[in-house]
């Protein structure tokens, strides 16, 4: 079992940035997919941004270049530094943690709340 936790989330102004913190309770290694998804009222959860650990990232065409998925392997630890945002950013954030080896791990976190105000 992988806990996730995450932090960083709240009220933020259009333009304004954030970061969100992800801690897993495992190592992450070189098989671990980090991923931040999103999912605002009445929508469905989607994909904002992966991060593989053999190094390539993956973003949503929506936060392309707005957004930046980092993580520090000996932390445990995936960020989602978001900048320039958007109302349409207002969403819950949720980690989610993926092994590319051991594929029936699939683990989220609990969800924090982003709103960007206008």
């Amino acid at each position: 079992q992988v806990q996730l936790v995450e932090s960083g989330g709240g009220l933020v102004q259009v333009g304004g940035s954030l970061r969100l913190s992800c801690v897993a309770s495992v190592p992450l290694l070189w098989s671990t997919v980090m991923s931040w998804y999103r999912q605002a009222p009445g929508k469905e959860r989607e994909l904002v941004a992966a991060s593989f650990g053999t190094g390539p990232t993956k973003y949503a065409d929506s936060v392309g270049g707005r957004f930046t998925i980092s993580r520090e392997n000996a932390e445990s630890t995936v960020y989602l530094q978001m900048t320039r945002l958007k109302p349409e950013d207002t969403a819950v954030y949720y980690c989610n943690y993926r092994s590319m080896v051991q594929t029936s791990d699939d683990y989220w976190g609990q969800g924090t709340q982003v709103t960007v105000s206008s």
